[in-house]
């Protein structure tokens, strides 16, 4: 059996999670992909870390996401930020966040950051293009991870390679989330 990369404890509290919640994993990254930018819509409540991460931990998939330096460095929640899989981000320098992803993505020989392209639980008819413009930098795949509530279904579905042009791959992105229901679906992708 190969070696985890989620430890026995979380992985078991992740399935525990599921059980009571009365969902289930669906999807995943394929094992030759080894980088890749994954993108988690549609995000509706503050419930969707906890799910998605329990997913995370169900699939052994070692999903990382950005943050700011200081809540990394937090003193008393910096190790917990850590712990889930947060990256620090040095913002002070007036660097961007996009060439930051690509330099992270070169310097790891396996990642896969999450982003929620919305940066809002509301409504959002516009993204966030970072994910794309960074996945399109490193030469990696999106790949496009969901929290269903009314199928109770969390996973990750296809992959989208970037081609360059942003409209027209953002509608094929976003008319896979126009399939999946948050928490709050008037709230979701439209």
């Amino acid at each position: 059996m190969p070696t985890r990369k989620t430890s026995t404890f979380w992985y078991y509290v992740a399935k525990l999670i599921f059980k009571v919640a009365g969902w289930r994993q669906t999807g995943g990254v394929p094992p030759d992909i080894r980088k890749s930018m994954m993108i988690a819509a549609p995000h509706t409540s503050n419930w969707d870390l906890i799910m998605a991460r329990a997913a995370f931990y169900i699939m052994d998939l070692d999903v990382r996401f950005t943050v700011k330096r200081e809540w990394a460095e937090h003193p008393l929640l910096g190790w917990l930020v850590r712990g889930i899989g947060a990256l620090a981000v040095d913002r002070t320098k007036n660097n961007s966040l996009v060439d930051g992803m690509v330099q992270l993505f070169n310097e790891h020989e396996e990642l896969v950051i999450l982003i929620t392209p919305e940066g809002t639980r509301k409504y959002q008819p516009k993204w966030r293009k970072g994910f794309y413009y960074a996945a399109l930098g490193a030469g990696v795949p999106i790949f496009l991870g969901f929290l269903d509530y009314e199928k109770r279904e969390a996973g990750v579905g296809p992959a989208v390679w970037p081609t360059g042009d942003y409209e027209a791959d953002l509608e094929i992105i976003k008319a896979y989330y126009r399939t999946k229901k948050g928490r709050f679906p008037e709230q979701g992708v439209r």
